[in-house]
């Protein structure tokens, strides 16, 4: 009896193993899910269902993309963090996962460890707008007009954690003003508002900002990304008008179960980079703002992720983000 127990204890860890590697050698022995924590139509979606029907031709099994909406991103993130790490179950977000702790602190994961990233897929700048017969001109004018007004200049927000709430928050932060926060639905909702100059400013992203800028609905003043943006080249970046530091890229990033194996993500990583770095598809990621497709490697990304969460975390706690 003893022999027997003492037999199963040891063969117990190398089945294990044996069926660790056998899933992983097979992937994907089932249909993969991608879940996007927002609606069909916007940037994010599309560019994880383009992924999704390219792995699609060339993967065993389908991939799809499932819209799962709520709760600031993480009902699809909870969803992700408590499925089997078999790479079935993945889940595809963007900056605004950064907030979700300071959203919603009841949440039933811990957004830092219980996802792993394994790639950075994309990368693109966000747009300082002014409207059209703004009195302001450059950054330098706001900050200085928001200097000696303190919380009387307005910008528009999202809010919920947005990309247009965050960049406009790092940007106060590293400007060291205040400013009203005016919530609208979307940048759709606060353009007009920006071009009849009831709001002084916004941030937006390249897509939708460049194109209010093009319809004359708005200025551009700055991209909050590292380099200037090869859609609008005159634009500074806001490291060049005056703030070091500043910057925040608007990026997407593909993530898996914390407990995936090494290898696995690996797999994963090669799939969803064969996919996004496809020519059929590179006109369409750059028309969605998509100024640079990352795809970096699982390690460089999880880099990435660990050195944004913490400075996200050091903003949104003195935006007392959360707290309000």
């Amino acid at each position: 009896m003893r022999r027997r127990t003492f037999f199963a204890a040891v063969a117990a860890p190398a089945l294990l193993r044996g069926a660790q590697a056998t899933a992983q050698e097979a992937w994907p022995a089932r249909p993969v899910r991608i879940l996007v924590p927002y609606s069909t139509g916007g940037s994010t979606d599309i560019v994880a269902r383009l992924a999704a029907d390219l792995m699609s031709q060339r993967l065993p099994q389908r991939v799809v993309v499932e819209n799962r909406t709520g709760g600031g991103g993480t009902i699809a993130a909870s969803a992700t963090a408590r499925s089997e790490p078999d790479g079935t179950t993945l889940f595809f977000t963007n900056v605004g996962y950064v907030a979700s702790r300071f959203l919603n602190p009841r949440l039933d994961f811990d957004p830092d460890s219980d996802l792993k990233p394994v790639t950075i897929a994309t990368e693109g700048p966000m747009v300082m707008l002014v409207g059209p017969d703004s009195p302001y001109r450059t950054v330098k004018d706001i900050v200085e007009a928001a200097r000696q007004r303190p919380g009387q200049l307005s910008y528009g927000s999202s809010g919920g954690g947005g990309a247009l709430q965050l960049t406009a928050l790092g940007f106060l932060r590293a400007a060291g003003i205040q400013m009203n926060e005016v919530a609208y639905r979307g940048s759709g909702q606060a353009a007009p508002d920006l071009a009849s100059g009831r709001l002084d400013m916004m941030f937006d992203s390249g897509v939708a900002g460049f194109g209010l800028v093009r319809g004359n609905q708005a200025r551009a003043l700055a991209v909050s990304s590292p380099r200037r943006s090869e859609a609008m080249p005159d634009v500074p970046t806001l490291a060049e008008a005056g703030l070091p530091g500043a910057t925040f890229s608007l990026w997407q990033m593909l993530m898996a179960p914390a407990a995936t194996p090494p290898d696995l993500l690996q797999r994963i990583n090669e799939a969803f980079k064969a996919a996004l770095t496809d020519p059929a598809i590179h006109q369409r990621l750059v028309d969605l703002g998509a100024e640079r497709v990352v795809v970096n490697a699982p390690e460089e990304a999880q880099r990435y992720f660990a050195a944004e969460m913490a400075r996200w975390k050091d903003i949104l706690e003195a935006a007392r983000i959360g707290q309000r």
